[in-house]
């Protein structure tokens, strides 16, 4: 099998330069290891037509990387506009922020049927294509267009949302049948496959029995595979970070202070707002704790020409600065905040260094952040993880501090919990986790994907079958998939 692996933004793996973001993090490994072909934007856009799309090849571990310039006439309206300014607020389930054109949605569009067009190169009678998020809900309909029959799969690494919110989007509907081209659609969470089946029956009167739905399209399954991450890779690079400059200057700028972590982009999914002022509400309850802690906050800027991400901006800059000129002394800031990014190496280096971490979405698909956390963690003395009831990652990580992110005053009182936990709990909560982590890694997360979506394929080729459930088409041991390289099959 060749497998073509395809999102809007790739990775590269440069050790000293900060990573894009959670997919992104999560794929690179895989994909490095897999000899899988990643294809996604370049990072730029072109006018006019383009006769050969793709504008770069280059290897990436066994595998290979192929970025391509997207048509300037769209872009816009595929990216900031119907993606981000109606998909993103959606699934995220704040339709209030939906701010989205007819011309948004035909960019969208044909971006997609753009990108269908790019991966015919890749095409063979042994390709499985491996689509990613919602930049490209309707891509899997738009190369059963171009004739391709292959296994073709998606996964959303954000949440689904009730039907209720989902149908606030323009073109709901269109857009949902065209994902039923897929054979296989994953989600992060049984949540998120449970409403994505409500809208199914709801809006389009079909049946969904065992995760199988049949369309005019064929058999899709619906299924929730939880992302992980390299834990064992994480953690040793974590303690190999200890040692670098940013780390050790981040150490000794703490002079006896306990240190709280947050890593996000500027997004309002993230909950940012409720978190600083958590901390505000802290040493308002318990000034005693003053001078004693103090919480980096490294928010990288993203999306700016939204509005919604524009204005949130502003508003955290000027409450980060309200909570410091309140609590603050002219040799002790409680609140660091910092608008820029770092490299996973620096990252890992952080989170080791830190008494605890505060993951507080309002909504997240997963939130790779909370696994990394606890990955990165010298298990003789870890930290404590303080995670929001509404990541994905809750519920796996059961013996996390989970909080209600709305709820500012009860995350206060938390805080100081985890501030306060003895060694003893904060290794048997660490050992839960860890084992957790171990057992959904990240590759168990592609090899039980993709193995599902074989079966899947066959199944739907095959009419007389009975429908497998998911954990035996998976198998009980995952299986083992075998894969040309990259380089073969890029000739």
């Amino acid at each position: 099998m060749t497998l073509v692996v395809v999102s809007n933004r790739v990775a590269r793996a440069k050790p000293n330069e900060p990573m894009t973001g959670g997919l992104a993090a999560a794929l690179l490994p895989v994909v490095e290891k897999s000899g899988a072909i990643w294809v996604g934007s370049s990072g730029r856009v072109r006018d006019g037509l383009l006769r050969e799309p793709l504008t770069e090849i280059e290897s990436l571990g066994k595998g290979a990387l192929a970025t391509l310039d997207l048509p300037a006439a769209h872009y816009g309206g595929y990216y900031e506009g119907f993606a981000n300014s109606a998909l993103w607020p959606a699934l995220h389930s704040r339709p209030d922020l939906i701010r989205v054109s007819q011309e948004d949605y035909e960019s969208y569009r044909e971006v997609n049927r753009f990108m269908a067009r790019a991966l015919m190169r890749f095409s063979r009678a042994d390709t499985t294509f491996w689509v990613q998020d919602y930049h490209f809900l309707a891509l899997g309909a738009d190369l059963r267009a171009l004739g391709v029959q292959r296994p073709i799969g998606f996964f959303l690494h954000t949440p689904w949302p009730p039907d209720a919110i989902i149908s606030g989007v323009p073109h709901h509907r269109e857009l949902i049948e065209a994902m039923l081209a897929y054979d296989l659609i994953g989600f992060q969470t049984e949540e998120d496959c449970e409403n994505f089946a409500s809208y199914l029956v709801s809006e389009f009167g079909m049946a969904v029995t065992n995760g199988m739905v049949r369309s005019s399209q064929g058999l899709t399954r619906l299924a929730a595979f939880p992302i992980g991450i390299d834990v064992e890779g994480f953690a040793a690079q974590a303690a190999r970070a200890v040692a670098h400059p940013d780390v050790s200057r981040l150490r000794k700028s703490l002079h006896g202070e306990r240190l709280a972590i947050g890593v996000d982009r500027v997004d309002y999914s993230k909950g940012l707002v409720n978190r600083i002022g958590a901390f505000d509400c802290l040493f308002e309850m318990r000034p005693d704790l003053k001078r004693t802690l103090s919480f980096l906050q490294i928010a990288t800027p993203s999306r700016g020409a939204i509005e919604a991400y524009s204005n949130l901006q502003k508003e955290l800059a000027k409450l980060v600065t309200d909570v410091n000129g309140r609590h603050g002394e002219v040799d002790w800031t409680p609140i660091r905040y910092l608008n820029k990014g770092y490299s996973q190496t620096v990252l890992a280096g952080f989170y080791r260094a830190a008494d605890v971490a505060v993951v507080t979405p309002l909504h997240d698909g997963m939130n790779l952040v909370a696994k990394e956390y606890v990955a990165a963690q010298n298990p003789a003395d870890p930290g404590v993880l303080v995670l929001s009831k509404f990541a994905g990652a809750a519920s796996e990580l059961t013996t996390a501090l989970i909080v209600n992110p709305h709820d500012v005053e009860s995350m206060a009182r938390t805080l100081a919990m985890a501030f306060a936990m003895p060694a003893p709990e904060r290794r048997m909560r660490w050992e839960a986790m860890m084992t957790k982590l171990r057992c959904g890694n990240i590759q168990h997360w592609f090899e039980s994907f993709l193995a599902t979506l074989e079966s899947t394929h066959e199944i739907s080729h095959n009419s007389g079958e009975e429908a497998l459930p998911v954990e035996k088409a998976v198998g009980q041991s995952g299986s083992v998939l075998q894969f040309k390289s990259a380089s073969s099959a890029l000739h």
